[in-house]
């Protein structure tokens, strides 16, 4: 699959094997918040971590829209000053990234954006369809909050204008928010963070298809008859319904990928 920037044939690349980040960088401070009545190195240590996920979250977003383009090498000082940071905590941020194979570390030339292949987008729906399965099969099993469903099912309604960009994002985050939501039903902490992993990939694969005036189809129906068999507690029809969501989705995906 094309860089999820923007679909093109130059886009498509071979396997990315991405080495395990380091640990974040511990700061002094952190040491000093372990100290009894610290009070001030513990404030210290709070605005740290609130930075380091703010340039997080920000540099999160550059790579899922396509700011920050497939195949772009990422230069530290120009990152520091685009999201106003100390290399700290944007070097915190960039290791959490590589963990999330958005980004990929290249021996004695430094991060770039990673690539999404063919293979790879086969592998993120063959993992999609087992996991999002199985979470949907675990939420109608142990589903107890009315009103969560209910939020699932008004964020299962979203709608988009092909001609409002920031619509369509909306409706991204809303699909996203729906499909880690089907997962928090189910209870199970692994099956929660496997999917909000695999969604990264996701938005990037919707946002890229904007590039090319491709919106696909609204899922509202998929979405709530799968909630309907959750509400139902049958399991085999949640899975099963969910399952074929997705792979109706890798069809379409695939269709826009170039050979």
């Amino acid at each position: 699959m094309p860089p999820v920037a923007e679909i093109k044939s130059s886009d498509i690349r071979g396997e990315v094997l991405p080495k395990r980040p380091a640990q974040p960088h511990r700061t002094k401070f952190a040491v000093a918040a372990r100290v009894p009545g610290s009070g001030v190195a513990a404030a210290l240590v709070e605005a740290h971590v609130t930075l380091a996920e703010r340039v997080y979250q920000l540099l999160k977003r550059d790579i899922v829209r396509g700011s920050l383009q497939p195949g772009e090498p990422l230069n530290e000082k120009a990152l520091a000053g685009r999201y106003k940071a100390s290399r700290t905590p944007l070097r915190e941020a960039i290791m959490r990234l590589q963990q999330e194979q958005l980004l990929r570390l290249i021996s004695n030339k430094g991060y770039f954006v990673s690539h999404l292949t063919i293979r790879e987008l086969n592998e993120l729906y063959e993992l999609r369809v087992k996991i999002e399965g199985f979470g949907a099969e675990l939420a109608a099993k142990r589903w107890s909050d009315e009103h969560g469903l209910e939020k699932l099912a008004t964020l299962a309604r979203t709608q988009y204008q092909t001609t409002d960009r920031a619509s369509y994002e909306h409706f991204i985050e809303s699909d996203t928010s729906f499909h880690t939501g089907i997962a928090r039903l189910g209870h199970n902490r692994l099956v929660m963070r496997a999917v909000a992993d695999v969604r990264c990939q996701m938005e990037r694969i919707m946002c890229a298809a904007i590039n090319i005036d491709y919106f696909g189809e609204l899922p509202a129906r998929e979405h709530i008859e799968t909630l309907d068999a959750i509400r139902a507690r049958d399991a085999a029809l949640a899975r099963k319904l969910l399952q074929e969501h997705i792979l109706s989705s890798k069809n379409k995906v695939l269709e826009l990928a170039p050979r």
